[in-house]
């Protein structure tokens, strides 16, 4: 139980790492007073361009995998390799190093998923998510869309993880409530496709 308490706090400790906040913040610039003022890759890009932009998405998702890893190798219950996985998307959305104001964790429940269905699966997934991209040209609106298919998919493929997928989709649901608002406003930004 010690364990599993420990992977928890590093877990949400790892998740709350704000690069897309640290990334601009080495450039001089607070990127919560720009575009969305969301701390998010999507926004790191609007500020700085598409490589900050990956880069920090990459980071987002290096802090999932790295507690959900360790779990996987040192907890043998799913349930709890399940919370720990879920942790660092906590982490993200609700950073202590931010007064608990962060992104919309897409990224970081991307990461922690890899881990816990593979590599294989999830470039399939990664594929409805560019599809899904590609017909809306909005990073939130895709998101939210993809977060619930892809808790279907580990319904049908994964159903150990099925409360993994349901909360998942539903903190990122959560975490987007501006940009749904936006969205139903007709005020939510898209993005281009050129690099």
């Amino acid at each position: 139980m010690l364990t599993f308490v420990l992977f928890l706090v590093l877990g949400y400790l790892f998740g709350s790492i704000p690069f897309a906040f640290l990334i601009p913040k080495i450039k001089g610039i607070d990127i919560r007073k720009i575009g969305s003022k969301g701390t998010t890759a999507t926004n790191v890009a609007r500020a700085l361009g598409w490589k900050w932009g990956i880069l920090s998405a990459i980071l987002d998702i290096l802090k999932a995998i790295i507690p959900t890893y360790l779990a996987t190798n040192y907890l043998a219950n799913v349930w709890q390799i399940t919370f720990v996985a879920l942790m660092p998307t906590v982490g993200h959305i609700f950073p202590i190093w931010l007064n608990f104001k962060g992104g919309r964790g897409a990224s970081t429940f991307f990461g922690a998923s890899l881990i816990l269905i593979g590599l294989k699966f999830l470039l399939l997934s990664f594929i409805i998510w560019i599809t899904i991209l590609i017909l809306f040209k909005i990073v939130s609106l895709t998101n939210l869309i993809f977060a619930w298919i892809f808790s279907l998919l580990i319904l049908i493929y994964f159903p150990w993880y099925f409360i993994y997928g349901i909360l998942g989709a539903s903190l990122i649901t959560f975490a987007l409530r501006e940009n749904i608002q936006r969205l139903k406003e007709g005020k939510e930004p898209k993005i281009s496709l050129k690099w």
